[in-house]
């Protein structure tokens, strides 16, 4: 049913969540997974008001967004989950966009990601990648939050 599962994932605890929740999946299943870091240039292009991203920084990310993915694909494998593993930058695009753009060209069955589960004002203020995602996704979403934490 689900050959293919894609896990975005960005250093998150709630992303961490989504990892874990694919390959349980993924191991009952017997699913392929996707792993990808997609890194988000338009953050330093909005912070710096500039047309392109310095080379540097966009460079840090992405070596950030290599050691994400390969410890990802450590524990897949150590699991015995096969899994392929990808850092997207795309600059001008979405978290999101590329995301839907990622699972329509790897022909997914299923995404699976991390979602903080933020409501009111917070989620209008920051937005919802998972949502977005959700949204206009051509595939199935599992979104997956964080237990929720007690004072």
């Amino acid at each position: 049913m689900y050959a293919r599962i894609l896990v975005p994932i960005d250093g998150s605890s709630t992303a961490q969540r989504g990892l874990e929740e694919a390959l349980a999946l993924a191991e009952k299943l017997g699913s392929s997974l996707y792993v990808v870091n997609v890194v988000d240039a338009r953050l330093l292009i909005a912070e710096a008001e500039m047309a392109v991203p310095p080379k540097d920084v966009l460079d840090s990310w992405q070596l950030q967004g290599e050691r994400l993915v390969a410890k990802a694909s450590e524990a897949a494998r150590a699991k015995g989950v096969a899994v392929e593993v990808a850092v997207r930058c795309e600059p001008g695009l979405r978290v999101c966009d590329v995301i839907v753009k990622e699972a329509a060209d790897r022909r997914v069955d299923l995404i699976v990601m991390g979602t903080h589960g933020r409501q009111g004002l917070r989620r209008l203020t920051l937005g919802s990648d998972a949502e977005l995602v959700l949204r206009e996704s051509p595939v199935p979403v599992l979104l997956v939050r964080d237990p929720l934490k007690h004072a």
